[in-house]
């Protein structure tokens, strides 16, 4: 009995059907059929049912299943474990961001890790931030770059990486363009142009509103900041953004700082509080940790 044999029925099984396992494993159909069948006359039974449109295990299929698995992931963890200890690495790592993160070079971080370990499979990943916080859980992803309000989310170990603060941005029409400054109370009194709620910078314009007894007027709401400016730019509201996407806008669009309070969003790198569960990912997150700025630099 060889380990190819068990991978070639493992495919099957999963695939339900030897074509698209030897798809699967870039090999030839006949070759795989041709180790199943020999695995079969090893064991003395049937592993498959092939009188239907789709194979399907047999008793005796269903038995070795698990033990077939379990060869594999026994070898797959003694490779990883030598690997981590000669400081070859190899695997996958799935990194999620934000996609509107304009100030970090998040590509020649990644260059730079594929370049050192270049076996590694590396997929990105971009959602919102509670998806991308619900993935981090659950172990889907790795790494990933939130937005965030003051607090970490249960369970995520976070290291700050941009602080920035919130600004208002108005048409050159709006009342509030003869301002420098808006304060929190006043910005409350106008129609608001957010991200969704559960981001970071809603969080923090959420948080302090409910700490002043404020209930502001969200009028429209949208996932991205470049949005938000736009619709901004054509006067539905006032857009409520990081700095740097108030700022750097469309042209027409007055920026404002938004004071008493002073409001701050952040970009994070986080991770689950216990630690990546791969030697690949652990080696990511500390090079993230080492290259990449810390607002307090």
């Amino acid at each position: 009995m060889e380990l190819r044999q068990l991978e070639y029925f493992v495919a099957v099984t999963e695939e339900a059907g030897f074509t698209r396992a030897a798809a699967r494993l870039h090999v030839a159909q006949p070759g795989v059929s041709a180790q199943i069948r020999q695995l079969e006359r090893e064991l003395g039974q049937p592993l498959f049912d092939r009188s239907g449109r789709t194979v399907r295990l047999t008793e005796a299929g269903e038995a070795v299943l698990p033990y077939a698995r379990a060869a594999l992931a026994a070898v797959a963890g003694a490779r990883l474990a030598v690997d981590e200890l000669t400081g070859l690495l190899r695997g996958h790592v799935t990194i999620g961001t934000i996609d509107w993160i304009r100030s970090l070079d998040l590509p020649g971080l990644l260059a730079g890790f594929h370049r050192d370990h270049p076996d590694v499979e590396i997929t990105v990943v971009q959602e919102q931030a509670a998806a991308l916080t619900a993935g981090l859980r659950d172990g889907r992803i790795d790494l990933a770059f939130l937005s965030l309000g003051a607090a970490a989310p249960d369970g995520i170990a976070i290291r700050a990486v941009i602080e920035q603060d919130l600004y208002a941005a108005v048409r050159s029409d709006h009342p509030l363009a003869r301002r420098s400054t808006v304060a929190l109370r006043t910005l409350a009194e106008h129609d608001l142009i957010c991200l969704p709620q559960g981001t970071g910078v809603r969080s923090v314009l959420d948080e302090a509103c409910a700490d002043a007894g404020l209930r502001p007027r969200v009028a429209f709401e949208a996932g991205e900041p470049p949005v938000l400016a736009q619709l901004a730019a054509h006067g539905l509201g006032v857009a409520v953004l990081p700095e740097s996407a108030a700022v750097g806008g469309p042209g027409g669009l007055h920026a404002l700082p938004i004071v008493r309070p002073r409001l701050t969003g952040r970009i994070a790198l986080a991770w689950r509080a216990e630690g990546p569960r791969g030697p690949a990912a652990r080696a990511l997150l500390a090079r993230a940790r080492d290259l990449l700025p810390h607002p307090a630099s």
